[in-house]
């Protein structure tokens, strides 16, 4: 404890304000500063993961290697990091309750009376120190979720109390702020972040900086205002307008100097020359790169009332852009409602024409019956007008549906997760997961986490990779039905990955020959993307919709 540093990141005025991109920038930075760096999300939710929530409510379920289900964030902190996390950097209200009171009823506690405080705090604590341990931390950064003042985190901001009046020289509190504009001059507001910070007050502890979000760049005026009447000193009110892309955030902090606030409040000191080259290299190409790239989303979890809900894809959004900007090109993402490509729309086939003007088509992961045929419709059109597709998960599995129907001529293929009577189930669950259902044992069900695959010498996959093996993280309890994987391959569909012993299907392609780029993964590529080492198969993707942009590579059979 004595040696390693803790920085807890709270928001403050409403939900959303970027807690998540301020902790992985804050990451960023020190890591930049040559410090060993671990990231926590704490969420006061009582679901004890994310793996039950609603895409559309709570966004992207994000999976880590060991198979924990957890909050998108997570994401993020590997992306900036670029290093992978576990179960052990994620909890819940749902989870810490769980815990204590397992050790209660197996006597951990000794039969003392097990109250509230100080045993939730304490084994919030103890988690937190147990992931600076396994990560071999210099600082741990937590964010905790929700917004100070409500209910719900109270416990969490305990835990900070707790932690830093018995280490005052080794904790450090961070307040991501909002202010509002008011007025046609857009005048900047600091009165609901003064109460913000009164809200932490009541809870016992002060923040040490406060980040001010807002539209626009603060102002000398408001930077004073803030110190003076949240008692901090001037420098340590930190400036963070709105930009284009999140990946700008940390060089935005840089030159409000607030890697030097932390390490001086931390009484960090590091002779390491910091290596921010990489990362300033890479937004520099964020900025200068001004060719374009389209690429389509087909999905369904895009409706919100009149919204469009992206953070249900928000891992495959930031693979399409590290992707993108790898090869100096603009990412437009346009976002195509599933179920306008189904035939029982009357107008699906004007709609599907809208996929000629694309570079590349994404049909990402999901879960249930809502728009499939529109998506075995997309996959179709996709094969047939050699319109570059990359299918994740479910988008792989509509692709070998498809397939089957139509050139395998397999009548009535489906999944059986749609179509349980179906005569040919091409995707089905397997016997032993069958026998798992039956007992209604839904979570043994589920592929969770990373698992092995060989790869195919001489085909797509095997070319982006670059090596016969790898590791990728799945979400999925559906597979390709290995009764019918020979006669498909005869058609002509090529299954360049599997697992080790062949009796898992990874990848489908369609040879070069045949398509210029028609893959699916039954894996979930874009939770390994990482800003500075894009995913292969979105790089890959990207490449072949520049090609058919700039008419190097076939439009039309």
């Amino acid at each position: 404890m004595a040696d390693t540093k803790y920085i807890f990141v709270v928001g403050g005025v409403m939900s959303g304000v970027g807690k998540g991109v301020a902790s992985s920038s804050i990451g960023k930075i020190l890591q930049m500063n040559g410090l060993g760096v671990s990231a926590i999300k704490i969420d006061p939710y009582v679901n004890v993961d994310a793996g039950t929530m609603n895409p559309t409510e709570h966004g992207e379920v994000f999976v880590m290697d060991d198979g924990t289900e957890c909050d998108q964030d997570m994401g993020n902190y590997e992306r900036f990091l670029d290093r992978d996390f576990d179960a052990r950097n994620y909890m819940t209200t749902g989870s810490i309750y769980l815990d204590v009171i397992q050790k209660e009823r197996n006597l951990e506690y000794k039969g003392k009376f097990v109250s509230v405080v100080p045993y939730i705090p304490l084994e919030v604590i103890g988690r937190i120190e147990r992931a600076s341990k396994k990560d071999h931390a210099d600082v741990v950064i937590t964010e905790i979720g929700g917004t100070v003042g409500e209910y719900e985190n109270i416990l969490f901001l305990e835990a900070v109390r707790m932690l830093k009046f018995k280490h005052p020289e080794n904790v450090l509190l961070v307040l991501v702020s909002y202010l509002p504009t008011q007025g046609s001059e857009g005048e900047l507001k600091t009165k609901p972040t003064q109460h913000a910070v009164r809200s932490l007050h009541s809870a016992g502890i002060h923040p040490d900086v406060i980040i001010a979000r807002a539209d626009v760049a603060l102002d000398k005026k408001r930077k004073e205002k803030i110190a003076f009447h949240c008692s901090i000193d001037g420098k340590s009110v930190i400036s963070a307008p709105n930009v284009e892309s999140i990946y700008e955030v940390p060089i935005n902090f840089e030159k409000e100097r607030l890697g030097d606030v932390l390490m001086e409040k931390l009484n960090i000191r590091t002779r390491k020359k910091k290596k921010d080259g990489e990362w300033r290299a890479f937004v520099r190409n964020i900025r200068r790169s001004t060719k374009e790239v389209r690429i389509g989303i087909v999905g369904k979890y895009f409706a919100t009332g009149d919204f469009v809900l992206t953070d249900s894809y928000i891992s495959v959004i930031e693979s399409i852009k590290h992707a993108a900007y790898k090869e100096k090109r603009k990412p437009i993402i346009e976002w195509l409602d599933a179920e306008e490509f189904d035939k029982k729309n009357k107008g699906y086939r004007t709609s599907l024409k809208k996929l000629e003007k694309l570079d590349g088509i994404i049909v990402p992961g999901g879960f249930g019956s809502r728009g499939i045929e529109g998506k075995i419709q997309a996959v179709k059109y996709c094969r047939e007008h050699n319109i570059p597709y990359l299918g994740l998960c479910y988008g792989m599995q509509m692709m070998v549906v498809e397939f089957a129907r139509n050139v395998a001529k397999i009548k009535e293929a489906h999944t059986t997760e749609i179509n349980a009577k179906t005569p040919n189930p091409v995707i089905d669950v397997l016997p032993e997961q069958k026998e798992l259902l039956s007992k209604k044992n839904y979570g043994g069900t589920m592929r969770l986490g990373a698992y092995p695959a060989r790869l195919q010498k001489g085909t797509i996959a095997g070319d982006a990779y670059g090596k016969p093996r790898i590791s990728e993280r799945h979400r999925h309890r559906y597979e390709v039905n290995p009764k019918y994987i020979k006669r498909i391959e005869r058609a002509g569909l090529i299954f360049s990955g599997a697992s080790p012993d062949r009796r898992l299907m990874e990848i489908a392609e369609l040879p070069r020959e045949k398509h210029p780029f028609f893959v699916g993964s039954q894996f979930h590529p874009e939770f390994k993307s990482r800003p500075l080492n894009p995913h292969p198969l979105f790089r890959e993707l990207v490449k072949a919709g520049i090609k058919r942009r700039e008419g190097t590579g076939t439009k039309k059979k």
